[in-house]
Parts: structure tokens; sequence; C-alpha cells
């Protein structure tokens, strides 16, 4: 059996995180079990199939996590700039000749892998920024336009051809990193206005031409989400009709999460992982309310705002712009995407397409997020066995100090002996 100690020598860092990240991959397990009962007869497969799939994605994503983990955080540096590089190659390729699925041309299918390249770009953007921030002080606006509205702009433009959220998602996190890295509020007043006539840009592109057919899906979320009962009274029963089969995913969303209470149905018990189209992905926080109840929402919520303010810990202990831009960006972007998640799910906000991270059915995401993970427990793996080297030198320090006087004080007595 493995002891404390060996587990402790293997796995350093923030203890916590590491809980975390455990607890997420055991929910993501049994959720995914659970909620996959639709998918598997669509498919004519058994749920124990993916059961046993998203085993294989959670153990991929845990190699993912340990292997980002144990890399130096000077390969990070390193490749920062080839990372975004290969993101917009990437999403290049998708462009001209990616998959669709569920009528998102966002996939890309290389040798029978499928992947979605919009992820990848998620974190390459972020180690990107972290480099740029570190090595460049952006005093003046041509720096900033050159070294960071340019490239992400490539980046962001290339990733709402395939989903509007993800772009919009990317483009918040990083103004989010260049305000905490206190970045010239000029810098980004103007960039804020070079994004809304890009925006303008894009969406007179798509009228004219539809190179952004995900635009009129998002327009099209947000019309429904916003269009009331008493306005519906207006409408005829044909308009009605379409609107419900517009809603439905949010309707039958609803209807899971209000017919718990505190405890929930049990696990295995939902109803509506039957009616909803993606309960596995898109509204697996639905499935786990309904489940597990009030009580298990509320767990698995707690789960990442506590992460995040571990991270928030980790960032301030961090000696250099890169680790501590790091460390933040990533926060931010899972957290983010998880609210979107909840938010959507609970009936707050449109309808996204976000998955819950680290939970939802694996595939490019769950394994990336793991990635992301193991960034953060590299830095603070890091930190850690800096502190340790520190701790190590002040003792020895402290040793060498002691034995300094002992030997004065060895030379003073025979001295005295002497002179007797």
């Amino acid at each position: 059996m493995i002891s404390e100690k060996e587990i402790s020598k293997h796995l350093k860092g923030d203890r916590v995180i590491w809980i975390i990240v455990l607890f997420m991959a055991l929910i993501s397990i049994a959720a995914v079990y659970s909620s996959s009962s639709s998918l598997a007869f669509r498919e004519n497969k058994s749920t124990i199939s993916f059961l046993f799939k998203q085993m294989k994605f959670v153990s991929f994503g845990l190699m993912a996590l340990y292997c980002c983990y144990k890399l130096p955080l000077k390969l990070y540096r390193v490749t920062a700039y080839f990372g975004l590089i290969l993101a917009i190659f990437l999403l290049i390729i998708t462009l001209i000749k990616g998959a669709k699925i569920n009528e998102a041309g966002r996939w890309l299918n290389i040798m029978g892998f499928m992947f979605q390249p919009a992820e990848i770009a998620k974190v390459a953007v972020i180690v990107y920024l972290a480099k740029i921030l570190e090595i460049k002080k952006l005093d003046t606006f041509n720096e900033f336009v050159k070294y960071i509205i340019v490239p992400i702009g490539i980046a962001v433009t290339l990733v709402l051809y395939g989903s509007i959220s993800t772009g919009l998602l990317i483009s918040a996190v990083t103004f989010l990193i260049l305000i905490v890295n206190g970045v010239k509020w000029s810098h980004i007043f103007k960039s804020g206005g070079i994004v809304l006539v890009g925006i303008s840009f894009i969406i007179l592109l798509n009228l004219s031409f539809n190179l952004f057919p995900r635009i009129d899906t998002a327009v099209s979320r947000i019309k429904h989400f916003t269009t009331t009962s008493e306005k519906s009274e207006n409408l005829t029963d044909t308009e009605k009709r379409a609107l419900l089969d517009k809603t439905f995913q949010a309707d039958m969303a609803k209807v899971a999460i209000s017919s718990v209470g505190v405890t929930g149905k049990g696990p295995g018990k939902s109803t509506q992982r039957y009616l909803l189209p993606h309960p596995y992905s898109d509204f697996i926080y639905a499935i786990i309310i309904e489940e597990w109840g009030f009580l298990g929402g509320l767990f698995v919520l707690m789960l990442y705002i506590i992460f995040f303010t571990r991270c928030m810990a980790i960032a301030k202990s961090c000696s250099t712009t890169f680790t501590f831009t790091l460390v933040m960006g990533i926060a931010i972007l899972i957290t983010a995407q998880a609210m979107l998640h909840i938010c959507v799910n609970v009936g707050l906000i449109p309808v996204t397409g976000h998955t819950l991270p680290l939970i939802s059915l694996g595939g490019t995401s769950l394994i990336i997020i793991s990635g992301s993970f193991g960034i953060i427990l590299s830095v603070s793996r890091t930190l850690a066995e800096k502190n340790i080297e520190e701790d190590l030198d002040e003792t020895t320090k402290i040793i060498e100090e002691d034995n300094i006087e002992e030997k004065e004080t060895n030379i003073v007595k025979e001295q005295q002996i002497l002179e007797v």
C-alpha cells in the first residue's frame, strides 16, 4: 500500500487543488455514467461503454495533468510563442476543412482523432500573455497593438467562426489579465474601441457573406432568452411552437432543477437525462442537481470557488510576472467557464455551449483543462521547492553560525587554561 509520505514525495504543490482535482474526477465519472443514457440509446450502445470511455478520458486527463505538473516552468516560457502560432495554424486548418458536429464547425480530424483547436487556443493565449507581459513594458500603444491586439485578435477572430461564446470568453479573460497586471488604462480603453470596431466589421461580413454563421445562432439564443411569457402571448401557435423548440434545452434544465429539493432524486435516478439533448456535457450541472439536489450542486460550485481562492494565494506568492499571470489567467479561465456553464443550467443567461471544466463528458476540453490544472500545480510545486531551499539555506546558515560561535568559545577557554 502506498504511504502518505510516498504520495507527498511525488505529488508536491498545493494539496487542496490536488484534492479538488480528485473530487472533480470522481464526480465526472459518476455524473457522465448517469447522464449518458440518451446518448447510449441514440448510438445503440450500453451506458457501461460510456462509463469506460469517460474513465479513459479522465485517465488521459490525469496523465496530461501530471506531465504538465512535472514540466519545468522555463519550458512554458520557451514554448509560449510556438503555442500561440500552433493554435492559430490549427484554427486556420479548421476554418478550411473543419468537421461539423451539432452544426458547429469547430472540430478538426487528424488521423481519426477529433479535437477542438479552440480549446488549445484558450491556454495558448494565456501562456503567450504571461511571456509578453514579463518581457515587454508596453509603454507605447504601438507596442500594445503589435504584441497584444494583433496576435490575440487573429486567434479570437478565428475562434469566433466556430464558437461566438468561446471567442468572447477568451477576449474577456485577456482583458482581465491585462487589468490585474496593471497595464495602462489608456491602452485598455483604446483596445476596447478597436474590439467594438472589429465586432462591427465581423457582423457586416456575416450579413454580406455569411462568413460567421455562429453569429446568427448567438443572436437567436439571446432573442429567445429575452422573450418573456408576456411577449409570447402575442405570438401565433406556430411561432409559440418554434419558440419552444428553440428554448427546449433551457426549459428542460429548469425542470430538472425545480423538480428536486435539498437532497435530490438520488444517483442514477434523473428523468430529464432522457429529454435534454446534451445532459452529459452542456447541461451536466442540471443533472447533478436533479440527482444530488441543492447540496450536490452547492458542493460542485464550492469546488470551483475554493480552487479560485487557492490560485489567488499561489499567485500572491509568485515573484515573477510570468508565473503570476500564468496562475491568475488559467484560474480566471477555468472559473469563468464553470460559472458560465452553471448560469446557463440554472437559467440566468442564454445557452452558450460551454462544458463544466473537468466534469463534463471527456475529450479535448477535459484533457487540456486537466493540463491547465497541472500548470498551476507546477507553479505551486516550484514555489514549494524554492521555499524548502530557502529554509535549508537558512538552517545551514544558522548551523554554521552556531559552529563558529562554538569554535570561538572553545578558543577562549583554551586561552584561559593556558594563562592559568
